[in-house]
């Protein structure tokens, strides 16, 4: 049997800039490349009698774009993306703070 995390290994070595960055798109003359935030996890294990398993998985934020148009080269975010992370943020912040305040003032 070949070992698992070697090969999970070999695999993931190319997530990095590769799942991050998109492939370069044309479209009407302009050059798009999009931006993404990714993550990746993997787990296994075995017993002593060979009964093992394993899994993964991985998430993607699709942040934005790079746009290319003539010489002129700008990012472009997706406000969407940005609004789905920085709302929870923003409560999770505002709560924590308000029960430092509170308890502060005992």
């Amino acid at each position: 049997m070949p070992n698992i995390a070697l090969e999970l290994g070999e695999q993931s070595a190319s997530f990095g800039v590769k799942s991050s960055y998109g492939e370069q798109q044309d479209v009407d003359g302009v050059r798009l490349i999009p931006v993404a935030l990714t993550w990746t996890g993997f787990g296994g294990g075995s017993d002593e009698s060979g009964n093992g398993g394993g899994g993964g998985g991985g998430y993607s934020l699709p942040l934005g774009a790079y746009i290319r148009r003539g010489d002129d080269l700008r990012f472009e975010p997706n406000i969407v993306a940005f609004a789905a992370v920085a709302i929870p943020l923003v409560w999770v912040v505002g709560r924590a703070l308000s029960r430092v305040i509170r308890a502060l003032k005992k």
